[in-house]
């Protein structure tokens, strides 16, 4: 699995670099891996702060986003034992492969890897994809430690319900919320997946970025509205982190606008979010 995801991550950089040209930098490559470093770093402390500076729009966003959530966790009993009944006819290698791509060591060969080829070939592009990848992740990654003990809900292995919730408890069993797995995969997924316009393309990539959360409800470790606001949350600290590093580098990865819209859809015997990108 591991060589799998080596070859995947070698074909992404090749993808990435085939978009853009070779920089003729002046600088030193250990100029500019201080000079990212230091940006990965100011990343993620921006990624916290702008909440802070939120206004009207985006608390509309945020307000939509919690009401969404706030309908799937009703039927989370539902949709739990639903998804957990269909386990067995998912293919072992799919699940593995939810279960390995989640796991932060893993994730993070991947995003160091994308990095490591920018910086040695000195492409713009792709250092600033690294960066994004790395800082988004590390972001995400250390938010969703704090938050799972802070919120303490009880895994669906548990079996005490949706609604039992023990706060600070040190037990593996209250880490529902968020789901880590779903966060650093569905966050790579994200930024890389921004690289490209065919949306077609980004559709495949974030389909894959998917799949590791998806993974851990057919494993009972997390409910679905764990997943889908652990998505929602992967998607706003890449988007943040994004725009920011915008000031920082001068090579963008494609003239596209940043506008993401998500939809939920409600009606008699449905339930569902849409995302245009």
């Amino acid at each position: 699995m591991r060589i799998f995801l080596v070859f995947s991550m070698l074909f992404i950089c090749l993808g990435l670099h085939g978009q853009s040209k070779l920089t003729d930098s002046t600088q030193t490559r250990w100029q500019m891996f201080k000079y990212d470093a230091g940006n990965i770093f100011k990343g993620v402390g921006h990624s916290y702060v702008r909440p802070f500076q939120w206004k009207g729009n985006q608390w509309s966003q945020f307000g939509g986003v919690m009401l969404g959530t706030g309908a799937i966790y009703l039927a989370d009993d539902e949709t739990s034992k639903f998804i957990r009944a269909n386990r067995e006819s998912v293919p072992t290698a799919i699940r593995d492969y939810g279960e390995f791509y989640g796991a932060p060591e893993n994730n993070y060969l991947v995003t160091s890897g994308v990095y490591l080829v920018g910086l040695f070939t000195k492409n713009e592009k792709l250092r600033r994809t690294g960066v994004l990848l790395i800082a988004s992740a590390t972001s995400s990654g250390l938010l969703q430690q704090v938050v799972k003990s802070a919120v303490g809900r009880a895994r669906p292995v548990a079996e005490l319900g949706k609604d039992t919730f023990d706060p600070f408890n040190s037990n593996r069993n209250f880490h529902s919320f968020p789901s880590g797995h779903a966060m650093m995969a569905f966050t790579n997924a994200y930024a890389i997946g921004k690289q490209f316009k065919n949306p077609w393309i980004k559709a495949g990539i974030y389909t894959l970025g998917a799949v590791p959360g998806v993974s851990r409800i057919w494993d009972g470790q997390h409910w679905l509205s764990d997943v889908v606001l652990s998505w929602a949350i992967s998607i706003a600290t890449v988007e943040c982190i994004d725009r920011y590093l915008d000031k920082k580098y001068d090579q963008k990865y494609n003239d596209q606008s940043k506008k993401v819209s998500w939809n939920l859809n409600v009606g008699p015997g449905t339930m569902g979010v849409s995302m245009n990108f």
